[in-house]
């Protein structure tokens, strides 16, 4: 009876040995061998874009294409624009976010560039990176010098 059950050993190595051979669902007959056209056993035929496989929202390929067309440098690594897509993505959503929370502040749904502009100006990073831009309707922030405020009487 002993003989009959199989050893933890061999059934573990029988196992590891299955799921690596049929890493795709196809055995070693098919498209898995490496001959003919395809490829060759890597994935399931579905692209994906640079984007996603970075995980991000903003367009690597885009971005990537807007490096080589405006010639900033006659060589350009493939790390490159997924560096530029993350922080511009990450500025975006700095800004959204100090934004949505000013909008919040008064009161509203939804996002105007007068926003935009109590966002920047209060975030001192922001404001020295964005400081000497100006953002169309945005006004300014309100700010009344000390000494035109009304003098307190001493009663």
């Amino acid at each position: 009876p002993s003989s009959l059950t199989p050893n933890k050993n061999t059934q573990t190595t029988t196992s590891i040995l299955y799921c690596h051979s049929s890493r795709n669902g196809s055995t070693m007959s098919g498209s898995g061998t490496g001959k003919g056209k395809g490829k060759g056993g890597r994935g399931s035929g579905k692209s994906q874009s640079k984007s996603s496989k970075a995980g991000l929202q903003f367009p690597v390929g885009r971005i990537g294409r807007y490096l080589k067309d405006r010639k900033y440098a006659s060589r350009m690594g493939a790390g490159a624009p997924v560096y530029m897509a993350a922080v511009l993505e990450y500025l975006c959503a700095e800004i959204l976010e100090l934004a949505g929370n000013a909008a919040r502040d008064n009161k509203k749904s939804r996002i105007v560039p007068r926003h935009l502009t109590l966002a920047v100006k209060n975030d001192e990073e922001l404001n020295k990176l964005l400081g000497n831009v100006t953002i169309a309707s945005g006004g300014v922030l309100p700010n009344i010098h000390a000494v035109l405020l009304p003098k307190k009487s001493a009663k």
